[in-house]
């Protein structure tokens, strides 16, 4: 979907396709049957929980198939509200130019490249649109809107990914953590490794080899933190023309980066990195030398796609390596 369709209209959609609520569907209903060896067992206790977490699993169930999708057109003088659930009736709903008094485009408190609109209208009600999907020209998105409607004073929003930016962030800028954090984190990784076996002597018992195996594994994982704690602190991405530069941490704090240029990719896509590909979508670049890279989070797949192809503008790669 587009946001900018040859006929000018604006179209922006929300709500899952009917192959990713069954998949969403089955995930809820699997593991809440997980739970049902403790319908029968004679514990009142296991009986509650079972009984609790198939209606809990059955009402996630109902609410992905029964949540509706919805869509708007937004044209020159109105907006076109449509929104059907999937055994229901489709409703419409017209909104006129004249009607509406502000505009507004609150980010995301989870999602940072995500952004709708907010239209009060001249009743005082707020219609929150479905996110712009191409979130690397939602400037420009806001500013036509703003001029169709006649909208004055719109704050434009804060996006890091936006095309009109010199460079595009992904990311957060890199922070090492504090030498006192880690030593604490490590620290507890060694208690907590030595309480069994502290246990067993305390009340005299002989400590099980089990016990005596958690101390060196619990000096491992104290050295593990103490070295590579950094390596969890991510990447932060910053595209600009011709380049891309990657800037990460090494275990013990120190700033370390590459850059990639448009020559150097062997390919570029987007893939899915978590449970869901309305929030989980990145941008992966394959070099010729056989490295990958993958972006911070972005958002929907849809999200993604535009990020991607903005970085394939940016950094003219070839058409045979672009498959997003």
């Amino acid at each position: 979907m587009d946001d900018t369709p040859l006929n000018n209209d604006i179209r922006l959609r929300e709500g899952a396709s009917i192959a990713q609520r069954l998949v969403m569907s089955a995930f809820a209903a699997a593991v809440a049957l997980c739970f049902t060896p403790g319908l029968f067992t004679h514990d009142t206790l296991e009986i509650v929980i079972s009984v609790v977490a198939l209606l809990v699993g059955a009402g996630f169930v109902v609410g992905i198939m029964m949540a509706p999708a919805v869509v708007w057109i937004i044209t020159a003088n109105e907006i076109l509200i449509g929104r059907q659930s999937p055994f229901g009736k489709l409703r419409t709903r017209i909104v006129a130019k004249d009607d509406i008094t502000a505009l507004q485009v609150p980010g995301n408190k989870r999602v940072k490249a995500r952004f709708q609109l907010v239209f009060t209208l001249t009743s005082g009600e707020r219609l929150t649109s479905p996110p712009i999907s191409d979130v690397t020209h939602v400037h420009d998105t806001v500013a036509r809107i703003a001029t169709q409607f006649d909208v004055p004073n719109v704050e434009e929003p804060v996006n890091p990914l936006d095309a009109s930016n010199p460079e595009m962030h992904l990311g957060d800028p890199l922070e090492a953590f504090p030498a006192r954090d880690i030593r604490i984190v490590a620290l507890i990784a060694v208690a907590l490794s030595a309480v069994p076996y502290a246990y067993k002597l305390w009340r005299g018992w002989p400590p099980s080899h089990v016990d005596i195996l958690l101390l060196p594994l619990g000096a491992l994982a104290a050295f593990a933190v103490h070295r590579y704690a950094n390596l969890v602190t991510g990447a932060f991405w910053i595209i600009r023309e011709h380049d891309i530069r990657i800037e990460r941490l090494w275990g013990d704090g120190t700033p370390r980066a590459d850059q990639i240029e448009g020559h150097d990719v062997k390919t570029i896509t987007v893939e899915r990195r978590g449970r869901s590909e309305d929030e989980h979508c990145i941008v992966t670049i394959r070099l010729h030398s056989g490295r990958r890279f993958r972006s911070p989070r972005i958002g929907s797949r849809v999200e993604a796609r535009a990020v991607g192809t903005e970085i394939v503008r940016r950094l003219g790669i070839a058409a045979e390596s672009n498959k997003i």
